[in-house]
């Protein structure tokens, strides 16, 4: 639904900036709209979803900082396991190394 409705604002605008009909048809155009976004049925519906959106944002971001934590400590914990790895590795192959050398 989302995406329909982007899509009929692109073409909107699409038209509005690229139309030859000159500043007679922007004007009808912009108190078209202008009367569709005062609609009262349109802003019951724009403030249901701001009041929707005040409600969810304390649990959204919440929800991402607690995220963003775990993967920072999981990056953070691969790589420090990662040297570690690669001393590990290179100590084992030097040392197989010097035992194929004796």
């Amino acid at each position: 639904m989302r995406g329909k409705i982007l899509f009929v604002a692109g073409l909107g605008v699409g038209y509005v900036l690229g139309t030859r009909a000159g500043r007679e048809r922007y004007e009808q155009i912009k108190s078209t709209a202008a009367k569709f976004w005062n609609d009262p049925r349109v802003q019951r519906q724009v403030d249901t979803v701001e009041t929707f959106v005040k409600d969810k944002a304390p649990d959204v971001a919440e929800f991402v900082s607690e995220n963003a934590k775990k993967v920072v400590s999981q990056v953070s914990s691969k790589k420090s396991a990662t040297p570690a790895a690669k001393k590990s590795a290179a100590s084992s192959s030097s040392s197989k190394s010097t035992a194929k050398s004796s």
